[in-house]
Order: structure tokens, then sequence, then C-alpha cells
């Protein structure tokens, strides 16, 4: 028993090690930028194929060739991070933070597809390191020598870090940045070479885990993706820009992963994320985390004001709702189908925009009500016989009940530890959807979920979901400016001050929260009758993004925009991935120059360019005005 749980150990701290890599690059790049690098795991991927083509260049039977390559790996990937900085991060500094994970996030997708053109999309398989291909027996087990090399650089880098940050005068402008960044620039410091320095050393420590895993794993296109969502845990888990959380986190993280799968098999997938809602909600700025200089409720910054639309713009939504209500006549079924998608994607937009926008309430889970509307739905169909109407109704419940639930811990907490508090949480109703196989079917999904038999036409499926979702989308924008949307923005903007007056902001963010995820849920419910089944992926984290995507790129500070997005973002997915193969880089060139061109979204830089026009024409009037009675 004890050579077991030795064995064990030993494999979480050499899993914590490669963590601490990747998880200490992410925190060092937030502590400093405030930006919340989604692109951290591809840095990380990127670090594994490039060491891949290095080793097997410089010779892996070597030792110079295969440490050479893995420096050189780390060194490359670090330029990358200096390109990334500079030709992308460094223009959007001073736009919203939402605004700039949505362009790491257009380079995530963009290094996807040079990675896939590069090297194609079969895994590489990496060498064994020369020196450390034999094992030692402990206690009668087999345990490989690199797995102990692992575990103890660790500590070593751990250590090095301590020593750049507390004796070198670099380490304290980072640890001076990560305290108060706008003193340390009031101070005379250049804040630009700092940032892209501190982003360079990040992606290298990124780069170098990913190096270091090639004599464990492949590299592959999807390990950017799984390993930034447990970096994120490790980082948050551990305390934003704390080093050495960091480092108790991917232990804390490593060891539940080896252990886990020996005692609790049936919630492996979900323990990780529980750990971190643990530790959110009892300890909110993590483990090691300090509350941020500026960081206090109700010393947010005041967001644009929403206002309601005017003539011209009720004038365009009543035309656009017309020629969706038109479309059925002049457009194919293949186009029809597609129309029926974005409908229900712009009231699952809206809905997240419904907490985000006035209530300033980012969700990187959101996918987990939607999710549960459509399985609320399925259940409602396969286990109660219930026919579509009365599952449509039943289906946004299920979802509204878990948003009650989870909002009342959420709204205790705020910025990106909310955010990934509702990631933890969606994860779990993610993991229970996936292995609770005798209710939910599992991976095998829930077929057979068919509208009534007089919607199983695309025309008469298409006008229920358009009617339900556009009076959907009116309820939440009726809210967002009734005595609910005013208290819900107050509280954004000004929390101590709003509670002064005797609002109760968390009371009214839970209500918000919970109005948010029962419109996901009736979103759920018909995407579900829409494809006639119901699999986990429609509430795991890629689904999230996409709803956060669509709303950050029409506007989170407009009432149209989460429509404009959805309807922009998902179309253009569809057309792209039609067109080419390298459909991702395209999609993320996209999003990163309208991320750079439009750091207020779609909608809102519209709405930018008509207030400057608008203000240009004033005074070009009062101009012309004041020399007409000055003339004599």
């Amino acid at each position: 028993m004890f050579d077991l749980i030795l064995t064990q150990t030993l494999n979480g701290l050499a899993s914590a090690s490669s963590l601490f890599l990747v998880a200490s690059g992410l925190s060092i790049i937030f502590g400093v930028t405030r930006i919340v690098n989604f692109a951290h795991g591809s840095l990380y991927m990127l670090g594994a194929y490039i060491g891949w083509t290095l080793v097997t260049w410089l010779g892996p039977t070597s030792g110079l060739g295969f440490w050479g390559g893995v420096g050189l790996a780390a060194l490359l990937v670090a330029v990358i991070g200096v390109v990334i900085e500079v030709a992308i991060l460094r223009r959007i500094y001073q736009a919203p933070e939402l605004f700039q994970l949505l362009a790491t996030f257009g380079v995530v997708l963009m290094i996807q597809d040079i990675a896939l053109a590069t090297w194609g999309a079969e895994d590489k398989l990496g060498p064994r390191a020369p020196g450390f291909k034999s094992f030692v027996i402990l206690f009668d087990n087999r345990f490989p020598t690199y797995e102990l090399l692992l575990i103890a650089i660790g500590p070593l880098v751990l250590a090095l870090l301590w020593f750049l940050f507390q004796k070198t005068r670099w380490g304290t402008l980072v640890r001076a940045a990560t305290q108060d960044r706008e003193m340390v620039a009031a101070l005379g410091v250049n804040q630009r070479l700092l940032f892209t320095s501190v982003f360079a050393f990040g992606a290298g420590l990124a780069g170098l885990g990913g190096a270091l895993q090639l004599p464990r794993e492949a590299a592959t296109l999807h390990m950017d993706l799984s390993m930034i969502s447990e970096a994120f845990v490790v980082v948050v888990v551990g305390g934003l820009g704390s080093v050495t959380g960091a480092y108790l986190a991917a232990v804390l993280i490593g060891i539940l992963h080896a252990f886990g799968i020996l005692i609790f098999p049936k919630i492996t997938l979900v323990l990780v994320f529980l750990v971190m809602a643990v530790v959110l909600v009892v300890k909110p700025y993590g483990l090691m985390g300090r509350r941020p200089v500026g960081a206090a409720r109700g010393t947010a910054t005041a967001e644009p004001l929403l206002r309601p639309a005017d003539r011209a713009a009720k004038l365009a939504g009543l035309v656009a709702l017309i020629l969706l209500a038109a479309a059925p006549l002049v457009t194919p079924d293949y186009l029809l189908l597609t129309l029926t998608e974005l409908v229900i994607f712009a009231l699952f937009a809206a809905s997240l925009h419904f907490m985000m926008g006035p209530g300033g309430m980012a969700s990187f889970g959101h996918a987990a009500y939607f999710g549960l509307g459509a399985y609320g739905a399925a259940l409602a169909v396969k286990w109660l016989g219930a026919p579509m109407e009365p599952a449509l109704i039943f289906a946004p419940f299920l979802a509204g009940i878990a948003g009650v639930i989870f909002g009342w811990f959420c709204v205790r907490l705020s910025g990106v530890y909310l955010a990934m508090l509702t990631l933890a949480f969606a994860q779990i109703a993610w993991a229970t959807a996936f292995q609770w196989v005798e209710l939910t079917g599992g991976d095998n999904g829930i077929l057979g979920v068919w509208p009534s038999h007089w919607a199983v036409s695309k025309t008469a499926f298409y006008y229920l979901a358009l009617a339900i979702c556009a009076a959907c989308v009116v309820l939440l924008r009726v809210m967002v400016f009734s005595p609910l949307g005013y208290a819900l923005r107050a509280a954004r903007d000004n929390p101590l001050r709003t509670e002064a007056i005797g609002i109760d902001t968390m009371r009214v963010q839970w209500v918000a929260f919970t109005i948010a995820a029962f419109a996901a849920g009736i979103a759920g419910a018909l995407f579900a009758f829409f494809k006639g089944s119901v699999f986990p992926t429609y509430m795991a984290i890629p689904r999230s993004v996409d709803a956060l995507l669509m709303v950050l790129l029409g506007g989170v500070q407009t009432v149209s925009g989460p429509i404009v997005g959805a309807f922009a973002y998902a179309g253009l997915s569809e057309q792209l991935m039609k067109m080419t193969m390298y459909w991702r880089f395209t999609l993320g060139l996209s999003i990163v120059l309208l991320v750079v061109l439009f750091p207020r979204g779609l909608v809102g830089g519209f709405l930018a360019l008509r207030e400057r026009r608008d203000r240009s024409d004033k005074d070009g009037a009062v101009v012309t005005r004041l020399a007409t009675e000055g003339a004599p």
C-alpha cells in the first residue's frame, strides 16, 4: 500500500512541476499587464512542437542536441511572445480587459492553424531524454528517472524566480507593478519595455514547460486548450500574481490528479474544478493572493452609459425583424437552418449580455445553463414522455434553479475571480452530464428529441424559434431599462454608494444572474429540438467561449451588440469552415483586427463614430453661427 501511495505522490509532483512552469508564466503576465492571456496554452503547445523540431534536427541521442533543443525552444517561444505583445496587445492595453481576452483568443485560433499547416495533424512523439532513459526501484516499483528530474525542476525554478524577483532591479519593478502599476508608471518606469519583457519571460516559461513534456507525451494540436484550463485553475487557486501560490496550487492539483483516479474515479473530471470552487468561496483571492490596489468593490471604473434606442435604431431593428420573418419565402432550406441556429445563438448571447453589460459580471461558464436547458428538454421528452410544448416550459426552470444555486456563490466575488468560479461550476455541470451515463447517456448523449408534429418542418420551427427568441430578447431589453436594470448598473459602477442608498447589491446581481441563466435555458431547449439530440459538449468550455465572443464582438456596452455579434461570429465561422480548412486562422485574424480597430465592439464602434460625427457637426454649427453673428 505504501509503495502505491509513494508512486502516485511522485507522479503527482512530476505533473505539478510541468504545470507550475506554465502557470507561473501566466501568473506573472497577469500580475503586471492585467491581461487574462488565453493564448498562454498556445505558447505551451508551440514550445512542444518547436522543441520536437529542434531536438530532431540537432540530434535526440546526444545530451547537447536534446537539452540544447529544449532551451532554444523556450527562447524562440519568448521571441514569439514579444511579437504578440508588440504587434497586438500593446495596441489594446487601454481597451477593457475582456476585449484583451477576446484578442488573445483570436491569437489561439491563429496559432492552431499555423501549427496545423507547419507540423500537420499527426501527433509528434518526442524522444526520451539522454541520461534519463532508465528507472529507479522504489519499494519494488519502477519509477522513471526523468520524472524525478521534473520533480526537482519545479522547486529549482521556484528558487530562481524568488531570487530574480527579490534580488534584481527588474524583479523589484515586476513586484511593484503587480501591486500598483499606475504608481510604477508615475515614477517614470518605461511601462512598454516592462510589459514586453514580462510577456516574453512568461512566454518563455510556457515554451519551456511544453518542450520538457516531449519525453512524457506527444505534441498535439489540442494540448493548448487542455493546458490553459488547468493553468487558469492553478493561477486562481494559488492567487493571481503569486508565484509561490502557483507552485502550491500546482502541487495540490497534481496530487489530486494522481490520487483522484484511484480514490474518486467517478468524479475525476470535476475534482480539480470542485477544489477551485471551494477555494474561491472560502478564500476569494486564492491561497496566497492579495486584493489588488484599486480592485475593491466600489472603485470600479464607470462604464459607458447604456442608452435607450433612438428612432433610427428602433426602425433598424424593426426592418431586421421583418427581413428575418420574410426569410423563409426566399431562402433555401440549408440557409433557413443556418438562420434558425443564428436566432437561437442571438438569445444565448443576449442572456449572457444581461449579466455582463448592465451587471459587469463576466462569465466563463454560461454554457452550463444553455446545456442544462437542452438537457431539461431532452429529459422531459425521454423520461417523462412530455411533448415539445411542456418540455420547453420545464427546461428553462432547470437552468434557472442552477442559476439560483451557482449565482448565490458567484455574486460574492468580482472580476476574474467571479468569471473563474462560473467556469468551475460549468465544468462541474459538464462532468456530471458526461459521467452520469444512466441518466444522460454520457458521451452518447440523448437522441430523438424532436419537435411536435406541427413544428417538424424547417419553416415552422424557424418561426417558432424566431418568435420565442425575439420575445425573450425584447423582454431582456425592457428589463435593462427597468428599475432592476438601473439598480444593476449602479451596483456595477459604485457598489458602496449603491448600498449606502439602501439597495442590496448582491441580491440585485443574484436576480440578474438567475434571469440570465433562465434565458440561456430557453435557448438551450430550442437548440435541443433543433438538433434532435443533446450531448455534454453543449455545456463545455468552447460553447461558453462562443457566447463570450459573441457579446464582446458586438459590444458589451450596447443593447443590440450581442445580437449583432451572434450573427457576425456564428455566421462568419460557418462560412469560413466551408471555404477553407484553415478557417481558424482567418477567423482569429478577423477577431484581432476587429478588437484593434473597434475596441468597443462592432455596434459600440459604430456608435462611437456616430457620436464623433454628431459632435463635429455641432461644433461646425457653433462656429458657423458665431461667424455669422460676428459678421458686419
